[in-house]
């Protein structure tokens, strides 16, 4: 996977790529040269005196060191410049994937996983691109060009070529697999770190409040003991690596100079040659060293490369349609017929033969006990999930057979979490509608009753808002979040538990500001206060995924149980009647 990772997003790169072999090929031939012109200035000028010879043959080593240090210099730069561009470009295509990923494949990974394969995976994976480009690609020219260079030079030392270098392999192999599962679970333990830091910062008002410091700190140190465990065992592989590499060389080079002596006192070598011959050796460890780093890098990136195929590979189960349609026959209606959704490995549907009708000007709310299944039923409008049976339509044709785009053209919805963009008032208002005008964006204020508190704010308009809205109370949220809805004057309005967190004054000033707003729309309230919904047209009972009631607030009061006791809960008998 790591290979075909690599393949795909670097071949746009491809002249940068035989830049980086021909710098690399010219710049490792000059350092294989440069022995050889060491032993002819050792046996040729300095054994016999020739100081002219030795300063030709200096100067022409200079100019070659130039050379090779140039070309150095060159490859890495496109090395960069490539792995860099790699970086890039993977980063988006998980981007643009996890963007078209259905709410069901986000809670597959979870948001800490993917942060961190978008993140640290793709980094490991960039830093092998770059390494590949510095190293992996003069590693094997230097040591075929070393072997060749060393057996040109004395062809009686060159078994000891022929034990060092397997010797070297076998060894670096059986440490290289050995590494690899550690480095797999390294993985796995960041992304459970990962996890309990963003969950225990995001949560850390909680934890305070009920004085759960010391649990939540050994959750922490529980999860990055083991992440040290796993790091220790893989370090400790890595760390016998070097010595190991430096013990084969440094024995071979023992042995070069053993027998290169005796060879040099019987004459059957010179001193120079003895010279070039262990610089050569050298280069040959040095670049099986260069492979071993390489390979060091190799077991993670593969980790790496397969959980970001992962993401890559997987498809949405929401799948836009091959012909979308284009008309819609009945504007701004919704309509289930028998609807059915079962998750994957689920044994009981979470929603089940639900059938209603929601028309313009018309509102239709939801309500039942938590886990009912309600925010569910929602989420299907905008097809966040496919239903797995029966079929929701909007605006008379079958959501599946609608471009997403054009689908969520036609709906405001303010999710049950209100979550606000880091940026302005403004900018969250923007997201609504782009090209909204400012006195848009008042008007939509002062029906969500959020003009006040944002007036009272220093820049207005171009206040600061923290990521996610951590700066301003869960009311304001929520009402700046209907009022990014509401400026955009959808056909569908879909509010999701969005009053929860209002008092029932605002709660009640806000939904009178609503009604003459949404007239021609159609509106659709999850909620699980009644008095949020007793005013709606269609009130529908959720229990256990299945309609158990429909009616309005006096029927139902009737003959519906469930919403006897859910009324019988929140209101008096006064209130209720």
């Amino acid at each position: 996977m790591l290979i075909q990772l690599i393949r795909t997003y670097v071949s746009p790169y491809r002249p940068w790529l035989l830049a980086i072999v021909t710098l690399q090929f010219i710049g490792t031939m000059g350092m294989l040269y440069l022995p050889s012109l060491n032993a002819d200035i050792i046996d040729k000028g300095v054994i016999n005196g020739d100081t002219g010879y030795i300063v030709r043959h200096g100067g022409l080593m200079l100019l070659v060191s130039l050379v090779q240090i140039g070309c150095s210099i060159a490859a890495v730069w496109f090395s960069a410049r490539t792995s860099m561009s790699f970086g890039r470009d993977v980063r988006a295509a998980i981007f643009h994937r996890v963007g078209m990923f259905s709410a069901r494949e986000v809670q597959q990974f979870g948001a800490p996983s993917l942060i961190t394969r978008e993140t640290n995976d793709v980094q490991q994976v960039q830093m092998l691109v770059l390494m590949s480009g510095t190293l992996m690609v003069a590693a094997p020219i230097m040591m075929v060009g070393g072997i060749v260079m060393a057996v040109h030079v004395n062809v009686g030392l060159s078994w000891l070529v022929v034990l060092v270098v397997p010797v070297l392999a076998i060894s670096i192999g059986l440490i290289v697999s050995r590494m690899v599962p550690s480095f797999r679970l390294m993985q796995e333990r960041i992304d459970e770190v990962n996890r309990l830091l963003r969950e225990q910062i995001t949560g850390v008002r909680v934890v305070r409040a009920f004085v759960r410091e010391k649990h939540e700190t050994e959750r922490f140190e529980h999860a990055n003991r083991d992440l040290t465990d796993v790091s220790i065992r893989a370090g400790r592989w890595l760390a016998g690596m070097f010595p190991t590499v430096m013990l084969v060389a440094n024995v071979a080079s023992v042995a070069v100079l053993w027998f290169g002596g005796h060879r040099v006192e019987s004459g059957d070598m010179q001193v120079g040659e003895l010279t070039a011959y262990l610089s050569y050796l050298m280069q040959i460890v040095m670049s099986v060293m260069m492979g071993t780093f390489m390979l060091m890098m190799v077991p993670r990136s593969t980790v790496c490369a397969d959980r970001i195929a992962e993401v890559l590979h997987t498809d949405t189960s929401v799948v836009p349609a091959a012909q979308p349609e284009g008309a819609f026959p009945e504007p701004g209606t919704i309509r289930f017929e028998d609807v059915e959704l079962t998750y994957p490995g689920a044994d009981v549907p979470v929603v089940r033969d639900a059938s209603f009708v929601a028309s313009p000007g018309q509102t239709v709310a939801i309500i039942g006990s938590t886990g009912a299944g309600k925010t569910t039923m929602l989420n299907l409008v905008p097809r966040l999930f496919d239903v797995t049976g029966g079929r929701v339509l909007v605006g008379g044709i079958d959501v599946r057979r609608v471009d997403p785009e054009v689908l969520w053209s036609r709906l405001g919805l303010v999710p049950q979490k209100a979550f606000l963009f880091t940026g302005t008032v403004a900018s969250n208002l923007r997201y609504g509608k782009p090209d909204a005008t400012e006195a848009e964006m008042w008007d939509a204020l002062e029906i969500a009753q959020a003009r006040d508190f944002v007036e009272a704010m220093p820049d207005g308009l171009e206040s600061r808002i923290a990521q996610g809205g951590s700066n301003l109370s869960g009311g304001q949220r929520q009402r700046l979040a209907i009022a990014r809805a509401v400026i955009r004057r959808p056909e569908i309005y879909l509010f999701d538990d969005s009053f929860s967190a209002l008092d029932l004054a605002t709660d009640a000033r806000l939904r009178a500001a609503l009604r003459p707003v949404t007239s021609d729309a159609t509106v659709v309230i999850v909620a699980q206060r009644v008095s949020t919904i007793r005013d709606a047209d269609v009130i529908l009972v959720v229990e256990d995924g299945e309609i158990v009631g429909r009616g309005t607030h006096v029927s139902l009061l009737e003959d519906c149980q469930t919403y006897q006791e859910i009324v019988a809960s929140q209101l008096s008998a006064e209130e209720a009647a």
